[in-house]
């Protein structure tokens, strides 16, 4: 059953170029995808170091410019003897870049991880006002549709099955949370994937901290 909609429309958009990203910035758009293809060097690099199946993270507050191109040393270190890793390295700092340029930010949370098991397994929103999300390896994030589930009921409610929406891998998604000024009531409804025992993927999360 279809619930109730707002005044304004609450929707999603995808694309196939980069530009795409640019639509969350509408009102009643509060989830925009870029749906890529990675490079092969990188999709090399993240498959590489998901075989060595070790939890692994690099978590760090940058200082940003929106006229400078991104410095990150150190980026993910223990994996820097891995093939494809400058390649690796060079994506996410042009993503630093891209949503740095978008929201004009000044400071940019980025958290980079290797993940076992199912970090957040219930269907919630973000109490933020944008986040960056792509899936370099692994089971994509999932997300529902407005109207597919009780906003009410959360975390709690459950959606039929065949209402749940994958982001695929190497999609670059920006997720519009309930602290976007005028989104209050309507952050995108999204969850971690649920994986098996043993299951890893490498997730990318950049949050606009100022």
């Amino acid at each position: 059953m279809m619930l109730a909609s707002r005044a304004v429309d609450i929707r999603q958009v995808f694309g196939e170029s980069p530009q795409v990203l640019a639509e969350i910035l509408q009102d009643g758009v509060n989830l925009a995808v870029w749906q890529r293809r990675l490079a092969a060097q990188v999709e090399d690099f993240a498959a590489l170091l998901l075989s060595l199946g070790q939890p692994m993270a690099d978590e760090r507050v940058i200082d940003v410019d929106e006229r400078e191109m991104p410095v990150l040393p150190g980026l993910l270190s223990g994996a820097a003897d891995l093939h494809g890793y400058e390649g690796f390295v060079a994506d996410v700092a042009w993503l630093v870049s891209a949503y740095t340029c978008l929201l004009g930010a000044r400071r940019v949370g980025l958290r980079l991880r290797v993940l076992e098991g199912t970090m957040c397994p219930r269907f919630h929103v973000d109490h933020v006002p944008l986040r960056l999300l792509t899936t370099y390896a692994g089971k994509g994030s999932e997300w529902l549709e407005e109207g597919r589930i009780d906003r009410t009921a959360l975390p709690h409610a459950t959606p039929p099955v065949d209402n749940i929406q994958c982001l695929q891998v190497g999609a670059v998604a920006l997720l519009k949370g309930e602290k976007w000024l005028g989104n209050e009531g309507a952050g995108l409804i999204h969850r971690s994937p649920l994986t098996g025992a043993g299951e890893l993927r490498l997730l990318l999360s950049l949050d606009w901290l100022a």
